[in-house]
Formats: structure tokens, C-alpha cells, sequence
């Protein structure tokens, strides 16, 4: 809901497609943090460091709120929201995935990260669809007085999940004879090591690869720049983008629902390489559509692609990372999301000179031209059934 109704009303307020850029980049302000909140989450708990983020989600969803309602909002406020939002927001999911990583045993990790996408793509649905209606008749105001209270129920809801204690560290020798407690590790060792983790281990330095090529030329095109085309090529509303939020999102839960069935049976590495080639050609597709109804049809498609490739790789960061360094690894994860700000400011002026469909087709073929290069390149431990990534 907030992403549609605050990125139409950026660009319906301003009528600028750089601005509208500027404003998605914002939500991503923290992408640079995400390694730190991985860390706080290995020392405090994953719980703890979730119901902080939904605390302060729902006190900026509140803020907005407030101004909407005095009628003092404007596209700068909305801006500052949006960055302060942004310093939080990235590390929300891959905390998630953590979570199911301290819960779940390692075989059923593509089952569970299926089950917990499709509540996170339902949701999208259902957002997509009700947030454009509470905007039509109601206006921004109490539109927002429904995301604040949905925000507060998160809050609620993730005060009642099975926390853990922190990870400990040892204070004994190997035969469990209690010794003096060693000095606990600072934070920076603790960044370093799971940096160190993922550097030296080929196949979680691939995911990072490939994580931050998607995010810049995959997600910019149908996730922030959507208001564009809905506004300046379909001629809708914003009622018909949240149709094609809507078509983006129910492709992603079938795939959902698709790998939280078949899941076990996949490799995980093979599928994350098919299906992000897979979703790079939907896009192109969707990029050639000049009606709604042909571009829902290929978002849907482009949406299913992404969610199985994005399931499959967290699967695999969660089995190869370990206990040890796992909420560290999704931490890091999160710098690779640091490509769709660049990807998004880059897209602005291209498409002001060449138009969205040839800058979506740019974007895709550079896309699949890495994809491949990362298949080659990481071939003995991406590709191969009997590398450790491909484990079932």
C-alpha cells in the first residue's frame, strides 16, 4: 500500500520520472547499515531486532499520517519519510530469513522461505488493491490511518514470536570445564568475519554477485519505475497500477506456492540461475506491451521467475552459512540491494532521452549477458548437481 500510494503521489505532485527515482533510491538509504543490523541480530536475537524495525515503521507511518490529515504534506516531507524509512526498511526481509534460519531445520529452509514469500506476496496483492481504493475515495490521509494501524498490529504480532537468546560465546574448554568468561568480540570483528565468511566461500560470492545485478537491472523496472508506465505509457490511474502491482505480486505467490510444494526437489543454485534468466526475458516482454492487459499478463510471468530465483538463493545462503554466520551473511546480503538506487538513477535520464522500453531491453540484455558470465565463471559450484549449493 505505501509504496503505491507514496510513488504515485510523487510523481502526480511533481510530474517528474528523475524525482520519482530519487524518491525510490530513498527507501534504500540504509542498504550500507544492513551488514550492522545483521550483527545486532546475531547479538541480541532476530526477534528483538524485528520488533525495533516495526516500531519505527509504524511511528513514520503515524507521522505521515499526522501531516496528511493537517494538511501540511508535501513532497519534501514525503522525501525526508521516505529516507528516514529507507535506513530501516532494507534489512526487513533478509531478518525475516534469518529467523527461519534460527527456527527451521537446513532441509526444509526452500519450503519454509517459499511459505513465508507467499504471506509477503498475498500481502502485496492485497495492497496493491485496496491501497489504490482507500486513496480514490478516501484521500492519502486515511489511507495512511490504515497502514500506521497494520504496522502496529506487525508490531504486535512480532512481539509473539519464539525468540532465542543470543549467540553465546565460549567460555569453556572443549571438555566443558568452566573457564574464565573470554572478552566478548567487538562488533567490527564480527562484520569482519562474516565478510571474510562470504568472500572465501565461492558459491555465497556468486549470490552476492548476482543479487546486486538484479537489483540494479531487474527491480528498478518493475517495482519503483511501475507509476511511470501505468501513468505515461498505459494512461491508467492509480487504480490500474495497482492492478499491475497486483499481477507482479500474484506471479510472485504462485511461485511461492509452487516451491513451498516442489521445493524440496529442486537445486537450489541451478534454479536461481534459470530463473533469473527467465525473469530478465519477461521483462523484455513486458517492456514491449502497449496495453495494460498484456503487460499484467507478463508481470505475472516476470513475477514468478523472480520469486523462484530469490527463494532459491536465500535457501542457499541459509543452508551454506550456518548458525554461526547466518544472520551476518543476510546482513551483507542487503548491500547487494544497494544496485537498485544505482540502477534507478541511472534509468531516470535514459529514459527521458530513449524512452522505457529500449532502457528496459538495455538493462535486461546487460542483465542476462552477467548472468551467464556468472554461470561460467562459478560453473563447479553453481551448476554442477553434486556441489554443496545444489544440495536438496
Amino acid at each position: 500500500m505505501e509504496a503505491l500510494i507514496l510513488g504515485w503521489y510523487v510523481l502526480v505532485e511533481t510530474g517528474s520520472v528523475l524525482l520519482l527515482t530519487v524518491f525510490a533510491s530513498l527507501q534504500y538509504t540504509g542498504t550500507l547499515l544492513a551488514p550492522m543490523f545483521g550483527v545486532v541480530g546475531h547479538r541480541i536475537g532476530t526477534k528483538k531486532l524485528l520488533c525495533g524495525m516495526r516500531a519505527t515503521y509504524a511511528t513514520l507511518a503515524t507521522t505521515l499520517m499526522t501531516l496528511a490529515f493537517t494538511g501540511i504534506l508535501s513532497p519534501v516531507y514525503v522525501f525526508i519519510i521516505a529516507a528516514l524509512l529507507g535506513i530501516v526498511r532494507p534489512s526487513d526481509l533478509v531478518m525475516r530469513y534469518a529467523l527461519i534460519g534460527e527456527t527451521m531445520p537446513a532441509t526444509q529452509f526452500v519450503g519454509a522461505t517459499s511459505v513465508s514469500r507467499t504471506t509477503q506476496d498475498s500481502a502485496r496483492i492485497a495492497g496493491a488493491l485496496t491501497g489504490a481504493g482507500l486513496v480514490a475515495a478516501l484521500g492519502i490521509g486515511p489511507a495512511y490511518l490504515a497502514i500506521a494501524g497494520l504496522y502496529a498490529t506487525s508490531l504486535l504480532l512480532t512481539l509473539n514470536v519464539a525468540g532465542r537468546r543470543p549467540v553465546p560465546h565460549p567460555a569453556g574448554d572443549a571438555a566443558g570445564v568452566s573457564m574464565v568468561p573470554r572478552a566478548r568480540s567487538s562488533v567490527w570483528r564480527d562484520l569482519r568475519d562474516g565478510v571474510a565468511c562470504v568472500w572465501t566461500t565461492p558459491q555465497l560470492l556468486a549470490a552476492m554477485v548476482l543479487a546486486f545485478l538484479v537489483n540494479m537491472t531487474a527491480f528498478p523496472l518493475v517495482n519503483a519505475l511501475l507509476p511511470y508506465v501505468a501513468r505515461e505509457i498505459y494512461r491508467t490511474d492509480q487504480t490500474g497500477l495497482g492492478y499491475l502491482l497486483a499481477s507482479w505480486a500474484f506471479g510472485a505467490l504462485l511461485g511461492s506456492l509452487t516451491l513451498s510444494r516442489i521445493g524440496y526437489a529442486i537445486r537450489p543454485a541451478r534454479t536461481m540461475l534459470v530463473a533469473c534468466a527467465l525473469w530478465y526475458a519477461m521483462i523484455v516482454v513486458f517492456a514491449q506491451m502497449e496495453r495494460p492487459t498484456g503487460g499484467s499478463v507478463a508481470l505475472m510471468f516476470a513475477g514468478f521467475a523472480q520469486s523462484v530465483g530469490m527463494i532459491s538463493m536465500s535457501a542457499m545462503l541459509l543452508r551454506t552459512a550456518g548458525d554461526e554466520f547466518r544472520s551476518r551473511v543476510m546482513g551483507i546480503r542487503m548491500l547487494a540491494v544497494y544496485g537498485l538506487p544505482i540502477g534507478l538513477l541511472i534509468s531516470g535520464p535514459l529514459i527521458r532521452g530513449f524512452g522505457y522500453p529500449a532502457t528496459a531491453t538495455l538493462y535486461c540484455a546487460i542483465g542476462l549477458a552477467i548472468t551467464l558470465m556468472i554461470a561460467v565463471r562459478w560453473r563447479a559450484h553453481l551448476w554442477r548437481p553434486e556441489a554443496p549449493a545444489n544440495t536438496r
